[in-house]
């Protein structure tokens, strides 16, 4: 009967992981779409001008991503960094003072409801397996088998944003110039409704929302921009 637990259990935390990659994904996304589609919105309320209107896009595009990733491999590089100096320490106690480690193991799964027969029976248990998994899992809250990778995030974070800063640049490229600002924001509009759906759908929440906070921020966005854009093409800026 036991076995069926552990396999659900590993389950669980691979469904939560990628749960957790994919909301990340989408956030990404998100992010892209709204800085991107301000940026070039924004410059097309100065100039209709094609060239001008790629130039900023790509601009921005390539900064954000290579921003995000930058941020993300620091942030998961960082955390992962703390990570191993707690194992590490963990290591050491349980080499130095394994009794000591027994003990407060017990104590730990003794708090989480178990007697003090069965919490002692199950540490002794768990440290003849793995007892730096044990305590890692327990103590910490780590798995030392699936550390975060900083290269895996900061990929995924490039990739997302320049997936959703593709579409507002090849939205206000692509149609002709009577038609490159509605384009734009009807398909960036439709997006964030989208990816509102989805960052609701991963977190088990209602769809409504979310997907109302979306559009309105990025319909915000667009519109304080091209604002800014077109005072600053009267004024000859």
């Amino acid at each position: 009967m036991t076995e069926p637990t552990h396999e659900g259990e590993a389950h669980g935390g691979a469904l939560g992981s990628r749960l957790n990659w994919l909301r990340a994904a989408v956030l990404g996304a998100n992010d892209g779409i709204v800085s991107t589609a301000g940026l070039v919105v924004g410059v097309a309320g100065a100039t209709d001008d094609r060239a001008a209107l790629l130039t900023a896009g790509l601009a921005g595009l390539l900064a954000g991503s290579m921003s995000m990733a930058a941020g993300e491999y620091v942030s998961v590089s960082t955390q992962r960094d703390s990570e191993l100096a707690a194992l590490a320490a963990e290591k050491r106690e349980l080499r130095e003072q394994p009794d000591a480690e027994l003990e407060e193991l017990t104590e730990m799964l003794q708090n989480r409801g178990l007697s003090r027969e069965v919490a002692h029976e199950a540490a002794v248990q768990l440290t003849e397996r793995d007892a730096l998994k044990a305590h890692a899992s327990v103590e910490l809250g780590i798995d030392p088998d699936r550390l975060t990778n900083p290269w895996h995030a900061a990929w995924a974070s490039f990739l997302a944003f320049t997936a959703g800063a593709l579409l507002p640049l090849l939205a206000i490229v692509l149609p002709p110039a009577g038609w490159r600002l509605l384009v734009t924001v009807v398909c960036v509009l439709a997006a964030l409704a989208l990816t509102g759906w989805s960052s609701a759908g991963l977190g088990g929440a209602g769809p409504r929302r979310a997907i109302l906070r979306n559009v309105l921020g990025g319909a915000l966005a667009m519109g304080v921009t091209y604002a800014a854009g077109t005072l600053l093409g009267v004024a000859g800026v």
